[in-house]
């Protein structure tokens, strides 16, 4: 394992970061607060609580879990599409670098990216609902399961795209329309049978539940099977990212 090599990459993407720090840390964190503003405060206070949480409490999960999804692919998409724009990533594929040790270091970076602006928000919401974390270990876990598996897609998502057009397109015509769909700002059981069943098809259902019930011990989806569903979805990414580097799909090419 070439420890040098993922650590110059790693730093690298960490550098743009803050080189870009107002795109990258302050725009979601003010997009955050302005729905919390919204939906917390001036909606919430016209809801009822919801499986006995305040409803400003209840959208912190979903709120965190958007800004990590939509983060974590535009970090990683990003990151390995500008060395294919600019064609360094020539230099890559012939420096003594494994694809193992390629992905570490471009994944590592953007689920990073993904875990500080999931923190900061979390400390954000303080100042706007009182809330508790029944579950602070596994809100962690499923805080860095998250990022790690989205950042995987978003890698994916940056090898295809041909175009910095195309690097909006899944994130913002799938993913983020899956999000408000999935339970970010309402429980699924809120819904009539027949669309709670079409809901369970939503894979971020499962994702918004798992994190909900690490902070409140209440979840639309049994945690066993959120968890299971995470899991398989980062293989999935896996086995796709393993296809990529064996062919060069539009890496080589």
């Amino acid at each position: 394992m070439n420890i040098y090599a993922i650590r110059a990459i790693y730093l690298f993407e960490m550098a743009r970061t803050w080189r870009t720090l107002m795109e990258s840390i302050a725009s979601p964190i003010l997009s955050t607060s302005l729905y919390f503003i919204v939906f917390g405060s001036a909606i919430g206070s016209r809801i009822a609580d919801v499986d006995g949480v305040s409803y400003g409490a209840f959208i912190v999960p979903g709120l965190i879990m958007l800004s990590i999804l939509t983060e974590s692919i535009s970090n990683a998409a990003f990151g390995i599409y500008m060395p294919k724009f600019s064609g360094t990533i020539y230099e890559l594929l012939s420096a003594p670098v494994s694809a193992l040790e390629a992905i570490i270091g471009y994944v590592g970076a953007a689920a990073t990216k993904s875990i500080i602006l999931g923190a900061i928000i979390l400390v954000t919401a303080r100042l706007f609902v009182d809330f508790s974390i029944e579950h602070p270990v596994w809100m962690v876990a499923f805080l860095i399961l998250t990022s790690i598996t989205f950042s995987l897609f978003g890698f994916i998502i940056g090898i295809w795209a041909d175009s910095f057009q195309k690097l909006q397109i899944i994130p913002m015509m799938i993913v983020t329309p899956l999000t408000f769909l999935g339970g970010s700002f309402y429980s699924i059981t809120m819904l009539p049978p027949f669309w709670q069943k079409v809901a369970l098809f939503n894979p971020v259902v499962y994702l918004v539940s798992g994190f909900r019930w690490s902070f409140f011990g209440a979840a639309d989806v049994n945690v066993a099977v959120s968890l299971g569903m995470t899991l398989l979805f980062m293989l999935a990414c896996l086995t796709g990212i393993w296809w990529i580097f064996r062919t060069g799909y539009r890496i080589k090419a």
